[in-house]
């Protein structure tokens, strides 16, 4: 078949052969029967065969017509499936999506519905995860191993990245549930000032340093430095160091939903600047279908928070 033959011509063909006559292939599929006996007289010329005997009664089928119709309606198929196939990707409904977020973000509810949104509107898009710190992420979306990351402040050299603010949430205080601040869990709120005399935990500064610069600032605001006397290399290290009276931490509100048996979360007063930012990291100009489809439901999402 000339590689130049125009696939247009090989639906009329496909018409005709299938309804065996011009007239009704003309009504089918649109257009004039003139033109139409015009346009199957051109792909015989460009093949150099015979398609069809005319007959009476109508159109038949000659033995290179059958074979041209076998492969016709294969090759259009073929051609259809995959232009279905094409645009499903563009609109991020195939394919595959890299997705990075820090530990916090991980445990973070409004993550969790982003991707379940995500997978209730493209379930057949591959999706594969990677944890790591904000740092890293950034990294791993500059070489392309990453479409997008949920990320923690600060972002550091954003160049060829956009940045969207997703939510900002308060930060608590973790202390052991037998700490004389903690009342037996009867407290509720407590302000950093107070915790001043207290041996602190702090997730270590590589892991993330936006959080740890945001604790220490805050405590240098509120008048004092804290007693770091242990560092963990993840969040739920923190709290399990918490848990076993080692100390107090500072942590984002979100985790307070991790069922540490032993810790009591208490609300900080006093402190305005204890703020954790989450925030989506993608590529500038370089954003897949599937990409595109997540974002949409995170800046869905965090709108709906701020109406709230």
């Amino acid at each position: 078949m000339s590689p130049s033959i125009d696939l247009r011509l090989l639906r009329y063909f496909i018409a005709v052969a299938e309804e065996g006559h011009l007239t009704k292939a003309a009504e089918r599929i649109g257009i004039q029967q003139p033109p139409l006996s015009q346009q199957i007289r051109l792909l015989e010329r460009e093949l150099g065969v015979t398609l069809f005997n005319r007959l009476p009664r109508g159109m038949e089928l000659t033995d290179s017509g059958t074979a041209l119709l076998t492969d016709a309606r294969a090759l259009l198929a073929q051609l259809d499936t995959t232009v279905a196939s094409v645009r499903r990707i563009a609109q991020g409904k195939m394919g595959r999506i890299a997705v990075g977020f820090t530990e916090s973000a991980s445990l973070h509810p409004f993550v969790h519905s982003v991707i379940r949104a995500f997978r209730a509107d493209a379930p057949d898009v591959v999706m594969t995860v990677e944890e790591s710190n904000t740092n890293e992420l950034i990294e791993a979306l500059r070489a392309k191993r990453l479409d997008l990351a949920f990320v923690r402040s600060p972002v550091g050299d954003a160049s060829g990245l956009t940045i969207e603010t997703m939510l900002v949430e308060e930060m608590v205080a973790a202390l052991p549930i037998d700490h004389p601040l903690a009342e037996h869990g009867k407290r509720k709120s407590i302000s950093l000032h107070a915790l001043a005399e207290q041996a602190f935990i702090m997730t270590r500064r590589p892991n993330g340093p936006g959080l740890y610069d945001t604790i220490i600032a805050a405590c240098h605001a509120a008048g004092f430095s804290p007693q770091v006397i242990q560092e963990a290399r993840k969040n739920l290290s923190t709290l399990s160091l918490v848990a076993a009276g080692v100390g107090v931490a500072v942590i984002p509100a979100s985790m307070t939903r991790v069922n540490a048996e032993g810790v009591v979360y208490l609300k900080l007063t006093g402190a305005p600047e204890l703020k954790a930012p989450l925030h989506l990291a993608y590529r500038t100009g370089s954003i897949s279908g599937a990409a595109r489809l997540m974002r949409e439901e995170a800046l869905k999402l965090s709108a709906g928070r701020k109406r709230r």
